[in-house]
């Protein structure tokens, strides 16, 4: 039982020590990709421990899910796991985990069908508020303008997706900073944020009591928005993205005095226009390569057994 119990341990340690040490580092607001990528790899991590953790347990519990199991193995390396001497807790144990591991899929479920209802309620309202002409024909990524006071743009996404934009938004935003804003809509869906959104809402969602769940999701939100800003930025430039980002939210007060629910537009528009410096090519690329490490290190504790065993 000590490999299933040190796979929990370090779980629980890669949740505790990742999003403070995310928390803690400076360079994730200049590559918001790369530090997309790593929060990724730290949930991974995580949940793999998790997986590992409740097959081994059951394992030791069920002789059945053992001789699965260990069915290819080479000689040796099922005796390597002392699986026989565990006691009544690893059947505690692989039922906890399995039961948690289905309410996370539950959960991702939920939200993926309460995300297409979502869209599918907003498309029924795209034709009545954009209706077809006589003999027009639907098509798939055209460009939907909708009259309307306020300025707004997103994209809808789904099978046949839509860009969005209000009137109001046509008649204040022109030339590039129209063009920066359809940017970066543009962005969120070519990356496809959406589904990250989703996933982090659901472990979220699921487990409350979890902080880098927590976590997890209020980063997604924030990353995605800086990750959709830089790709605008590099075709338009930093200063026609903020002036574009200034023009499309100054009506809704989020750069007022107070709390508001879009209070993160002014900390976009301020680093948009510091103009933070990337890092270079060389340490993305050791960021990124040290992220995809970290779910490895899952797989090898639970194969340091039968890797002994093999000498």
């Amino acid at each position: 039982m000590m490999v299933p119990v040190a796979l929990l341990l370090l779980g629980a340690l890669t949740g505790v020590v990742g999003p403070r040490l995310l928390a803690r580092a400076d360079w994730t607001e200049r590559e918001p990709v790369v530090a997309l990528w790593v929060w990724q790899c730290v949930v991974a991590a995580v949940l793999l421990c998790c997986a590992l953790s409740m097959t081994l347990s059951a394992a030791a519990a069920w002789q059945v899910v053992r001789g699965h199991l260990f069915a290819t193995a080479p000689h040796g390396v099922a005796d390597a796991y002392p699986l026989g001497t565990t006691g009544p807790w690893a059947a505690a144990t692989a039922v906890a985990l399995a039961c948690a591991g289905l309410w996370s899929g539950a959960m991702l479920l939920r939200e993926v069908l309460r995300a297409r209802a979502r869209r599918r309620r907003r498309r029924a309202e795209l034709l009545v508020e954009a209706p077809l002409l006589p003999g027009e024909e639907p098509a798939g990524g055209r460009l939907v303008v909708l009259e309307g006071e306020r300025a707004d743009a997103w994209w809808l996404s789904g099978p046949a997706p839509r860009l969005v934009v209000t009137t109001a938004a046509l008649r204040r935003l022109k030339g590039r900073r129209l063009d920066a804003v359809l940017a970066h809509e543009q962005g969120h869906a070519q990356a496809r944020h959406d589904w990250l959104l989703h996933c982090s809402a659901a472990l979220a969602d699921g487990f409350p009591q979890v902080p880098v769940f927590a976590a997890f999701r209020e980063e997604m939100h924030r990353l995605v928005e800086l990750a959709a800003d830089d790709m605008a930025s590099r075709r338009h430039g930093r200063l026609t993205t903020a002036l574009a980002l200034v023009e499309l939210n100054e009506d809704r007060g989020v750069f007022g005095p107070g709390p508001h629910p879009h209070a993160h537009v002014p900390q976009r528009v301020h680093r948009l226009l510091t103009a933070p410096d990337r890092l270079p090519a060389r340490h993305r690329l050791r960021l990124t390569a040290t992220a995809t490490l970290v779910p490895v290190i899952p797989v090898l504790v639970a194969l340091v057994p039968g890797l002994r065993a093999l000498g």
